[in-house]
C-alpha cells in the first residue's frame, strides 16, 4: 500500500498546465520601474497578514494573473494537500522504488502541545513522545535552577545542531537570563573548542552533546576534547555533561551523562530547533516560558500553513513567489536580508535549511529533472551590507531575489532621536527605502548612476523580534521551504549529498593514523597525493 499517493503520483512539475501559463505570462514580467506601476494602491493590494507576521510583496514582478496561475499551480501539484499529509505524519521522505529513508516527517509535531487536532496516529504519538520530553526537561531545569550553580553551556554539535540552536539563541538573547552565558563548539577543528574553553570556568559549565545517531565523528572528536579539558581542570564529566541522541544509541548512556533527552528520526536535523536539539540549550538560556512561547509561535505557523485560502496562508504565497523569480524569471539566487542585528546567523540557518532541503536533482520516483530546484540562499543583516554587497545587487550583473525582515519595535527599546527620528526608525527608513529603490531603479544620463530596477523583493514585517514571532518566523521559512519541494515533486528531507564526503573523509582519516605508525594504510592513491602536499 502507498502509504502517500500525493507524493509520488503528483504530474511532473513541467506537465502542470499552470506551468504553461506561468510561462507565457514570464515572457513580459509586470514592470516595477515605469512611473506609476508601483503605486500606493498597489502596496496595499499586495500585502497580507496571518498570525504575527504582514507579508509585503507589491515589489515583486507579478499581477493578478500571475498569482493566479501561481495558485493554480500549488493545487496541481497538491501542495497543500502534501502539508497536511506531512503534518499527519505520513511516510513523504522517500524516494519510490529505490533505497530510501523511508520515514515520517513531523517536526511539526515537537510544538504541536497546546491543541488537539484532527491528526494522524503517527503525529499523536510523536506529540506525546514530544510532550514527554518537555515534562523531562522541566522537571530537570527547576532542579537546576534550585541548585543555581550553573552559570553556562556548550552546545557540542554539527549542522541543524548547530546552526538552528546558534542562531535562535543570537536571536533572542534580549531575553536572555542575565546569570546564564551560552557557548557553541561545532567545527572539528581544535582552535573552535579552544576559544570557548578558555571564556568559560568547567565548575560551573554545563555541557550538551547533540548527536542523533551517536556516532556524528566532528562532534564526538569535539565532545572527548572537552571532556578531557575537563578532566585536567578537576571536574567529572558526568556531573555537567548532558546528551541530546536517539533513544538507545550509543550516547543514551547514564554512566557518561547527567540526563539524556531524546530526538527521533522523524525530525530532521536542520528541522530540529524546536525539539530536543533546541530545547535544552533555550530553556537554559531563556527559561522554560520562553521557549513555550517559541514553541506556540511555530504552532501558530504550522496551522496558518493548512489554511486554503492561498492569500492568507504565508508560507505557500511566498514559496509559489520564490517559485516564480527561480523557475520562470531564472534567478538562481536569494538574499536573506534581516534589518535586525539579533538575525546575525539566521541566513546561515536559513542557507542549510533550504539548500539541504531542495538542492535535489531527482524527483520522488529517482528521475532526473528536467527544471531548476532549490536557489543558492545567502545573505547578512541590514544596514550592514548596504555597505557591503548591494551595489553588485543594485548595479550588477546579476538579478538577486530579495527577502527583507523587518520589526517596527526594536528588542530591547533603548534608543535615541537625532535630528527627529529615532535609530529604529532610521533601520526601517532603510529597509523601505531599499525595497522601493531595488524595485523602481533609476534614471539618469550618467550611465553610472543608472540603476535597472527591476530586482524582486519582498518584506516580512513583524511587531517586535520576541520568543512567540521567533518560534513563527522559523516555522514561516520551514514550510515556505517543504510547500517548494512539493510543488517541485522532490524529496526536502533526506541529504545523500552530505554523505560522499563524509566516506571519503573516514578513509583519508584512516590515511593519517597509518601515516603517524610509520605504516600504509589502504591503497588511496589521491588521498596520499594529498598527505603529501603537507
Amino acid at each position: 500500500m502507498d502509504d502517500s499517493p500525493l507524493v509520488t503520483k503528483t504530474i511532473s512539475f513541467r506537465q502542470l498546465r499552470a506551468f504553461h501559463l506561468l510561462k507565457g505570462l514570464a515572457a513580459n514580467p509586470y514592470n516595477l520601474t515605469v512611473e506609476g506601476n508601483l503605486s500606493p494602491e498597489r502596496i496595499q493590494k499586495y500585502s497580507c497578514q496571518a498570525g504575527e507576521l504582514k507579508l509585503l510583496y507589491a515589489t515583486e514582478r507579478v499581477t493578478d494573473d500571475v498569482l493566479k496561475a501561481l495558485k493554480e499551480l500549488a493545487h496541481e501539484a497538491h501542495a497543500l494537500e502534501k502539508m497536511g499529509a506531512m503534518q499527519r505524519g505520513e511516510v513523504i521522505n522517500k524516494i519510490e522504488g529505490y533505497p530510501s529513508e523511508e520515514r515520517t516527517v513531523l517536526h511539526t509535531a515537537m510544538r504541536d502541545l497546546f491543541q488537539n487536532p484532527n491528526t494522524g496516529k503517527q503525529a499523536s504519538h510523536a506529540r506525546q513522545q514530544a510532550k514527554k520530553e518537555c515534562d523531562k526537561l522541566s522537571r530537570f531545569f527547576e532542579k537546576i535552577d534550585k541548585k543555581n550553580t550553573f552559570t553556562d553551556l556548550i552546545q557540542i554539535g554539527i549542522g541543524g545542531s548547530d546552526l538552528g540552536p546558534r542562531a535562535l539563541y543570537m536571536a533572542l538573547k534580549a531575553y536572555q537570563k542575565p546569570t546564564r552565558g551560552v557557548h557553541f563548539i561545532s567545527n572539528v577543528d581544535p582552535d573552535d573548542a579552544a576559544q570557548v574553553l578558555r571564556a568559560i570556568n568547567p565548575k560551573t559549565t554545563l555541557v550538551v552533546v547533540v548527536s542523533k545517531s551517536g556516532t556524528t565523528l566532528e562532534t564526538l572528536t569535539n565532545e572527548e576534547l572537552v571532556r578531557s579539558y575537563f578532566k585536567k581542570q578537576g571536574c567529572i564529566p558526568e556531573e555537567h555533561f548532558i546528551s541530546v541522541t536517539g533513544e538507545k544509541s550509543p550516547m543514551d548512556n547514564p554512566k557518561r551523562y547527567l540526563e539524556s533527552f531524546y530526538i527521533w528520526d522523524y525530525v530532521g536535523g536542520r528541522y530540529s530547533v524546536t525539539s530536543m536539539v533546541g530545547a535544552v540549550m533555550l530553556t537554559f538560556a531563556l527559561g522554560f516560558d520562553h521557549f513555550m512561547n517559541i514553541l506556540k509561535g511555530a504552532h501558530e505557523m504550522d496551522l496558518i500553513a493548512l489554511n486554503p485560502d492561498f492569500h492568507q496562508n504565508l508560507p505557500l504565497l511566498a514559496a509559489m513567489l520564490g517559485i516564480w523569480n527561480r523557475n520562470f524569471l531564472h534567478h538562481p539566487t536569494v538574499a536573506v536580508l534581516p534589518y535586525s542585528q539579533a538575525l546575525i546567523r539566521f541566513p546561515a540557518h536559513l542557507q542549510q535549511c533550504n539548500m539541504e532541503s531542495n538542492g535535489k536533482r531527482i524527483d520522488h520516483k529517482g528521475i532526473p529533472v528536467d527544471f531548476d530546484t532549490g536557489p543558492i540562499i545567502w545573505g547578512e543583516p541590514g544596514t550592514n551590507g548596504q555597505h557591503s554587497f548591494y551595489q553588485l545587487l543594485h548595479q550588477g550583473t546579476h538579478v538577486v531575489p530579495i527577502e527583507f525582515i523587518g520589526f517596527k519595535m526594536s528588542q530591547y527599546e533603548e534608543d535615541i532621536t537625532i535630528e527627529g527620528t529615532s535609530s529604529q526608525e532610521k533601520l526601517l527608513s532603510n529597509l523601505f527605502a531599499q525595497s522601493l529603490a531595488f524595485a523602481k531603479g533609476q534614471k539618469n544620463a550618467n550611465p553610472n548612476k543608472v540603476f535597472p530596477g527591476n530586482r524582486p523583493n519582498h518584506i516580512l514585517l513583524a511587531q517586535r523580534l520576541d520568543p512567540f514571532t521567533m518560534g513563527s518566523l522559523l516555522a514561516y521559512y520551514e514550510h515556505k521551504i517543504a510547500f517548494q519541494g512539493f510543488v517541485w515533486n522532490i524529496n526536502s528531507f533526506d541529504q545523500e549529498g552530505v554523505q560522499l564526503g563524509k566516506v571519503l573523509a573516514k578513509k583519508i582519516t584512516a590515511q593519517f593514523e597509518a601515516k603517524k605508525q610509520g605504516k600504509r594504510g589502504e591503497k588511496f592513491a589521491e588521498a596520499e597525493a594529498f598527505l603529501d602536499q603537507l
